[in-house]
């Protein structure tokens, strides 16, 4: 496995209050003492449950949500032993963190994305040929494609492959595609998704992977920051056919991974995770108002929402 170099960023934490409240019909009513939700974890995850706890606070300001994101990894860890409230994960839980009283609730929908720089001198011919997954798989995991000209095109120039070095959802559920966990990933390893964004932006020979949420602008809902995405030939011809490019905005793609177009990994659940059974009224009357009321900002955020099946069975485990 090539060398890994740590490249460590600052966790962000963000709290909001909002000075005129709304009525709701999860209200809980005020406090002499002011109420805390604590929240911790995936990089995938953390936009979307700021821009909840912006909307939360403005029909509930009695409540403080503090959030920091830190990677699926840490998310687990706070919450099992007690440091949060919530952790934010985007993989599917393991045995032994079910054990320990991990308790999942599914709150939206996303995907990770194989990705290269916007300055790649490839990367018209990548985007419309496409890398299958073999060739990914190569990249990786084995480790046998070290230069492009191996991809079928016209260079010798060598292949800088980025990973995650922390504990993350996005290079779990990437290294699931593989049918591998995240430790068999290959590569130089960077943290958290802006972290390895990054790193592919600045490098023409780069190639990566992050949640589309750091892909893709908000706003303009096209590829930004210098990365964009890298095709998959999923039919294997060699070429990216109609039904396959799906990844000129982030529109098109949530709607492509909600169509089952996108594989699944990496298209991907995304959960708010607590510890055994919700006893705290704070956090059940926020869980409750994101399954609900909350759905409303999930596509704005360039996420994707879930089936009503799912919210129900979330909405169920409340009780």
């Amino acid at each position: 496995m090539s060398k890994k170099i740590f490249l460590w960023a600052a966790l962000i934490s963000l709290s909001w209050m909002a000075p005129v409240p709304e009525k709701s019909p999860y209200h809980i009513g005020h406090s002499a003492q002011a109420q805390t939700i604590s929240i911790s974890g995936a990089f995938a995850l953390y936009p979307l449950a700021v821009r909840w706890a912006a909307e939360f606070k403005k029909i509930h300001p009695e409540i403080k949500i503090d959030i920091s994101a830190g990677g699926a990894g840490k998310g687990i860890t706070d919450v099992l032993s007690g440091i949060t409230d919530i952790g934010l994960v985007s993989r599917e839980l393991t045995p032994e963190e079910t054990k320990k009283g991990a308790y999942p609730i599914a709150v939206t929908k996303d995907a990770v994305v194989a990705t290269i720089s916007s300055s790649s001198p490839f990367l018209k011919e990548l985007q419309a040929r496409g890398v299958k997954r073999d060739a990914l798989n190569r990249i990786f995991i084995t480790g046998q494609i070290t230069n492009w000209g191996q991809l079928g095109l016209k260079s010798n120039a060598p292949v800088h492959v980025y990973t995650r070095s922390d504990a993350a959802g996005a290079a779990e559920t990437w290294a699931a595609y593989f049918g591998k966990k995240q430790e068999d990933l290959q590569g130089v390893a960077v943290y958290g998704d802006p972290g390895l964004a990054l790193a592919v932006k600045r490098d023409p020979l780069g190639i990566g992977f992050n949640n589309i949420v750091y892909v893709y602008d908000g706003q303009t809902k096209q590829p930004t920051n210098g990365v964009v995405p890298l095709p998959i030939d999923l039919n294997n011809n060699g070429r990216i056919d109609a039904d396959e490019n799906i990844y000129t905005g982030i529109d098109d793609f949530t709607r492509a991974i909600a169509a089952g177009k996108y594989p699944s990994p990496p298209a991907r659940d995304l959960y708010f995770v607590t510890k055994g059974g919700i006893r705290n009224q704070s956090v059940r009357t926020f869980i409750q108002w994101v399954l609900s009321e909350g759905q409303k900002y999930v596509k704005e955020a360039g996420y994707i929402n879930l089936s009503q099946e799912k919210i129900n069975a979330g909405l169920n485990k409340l009780k």
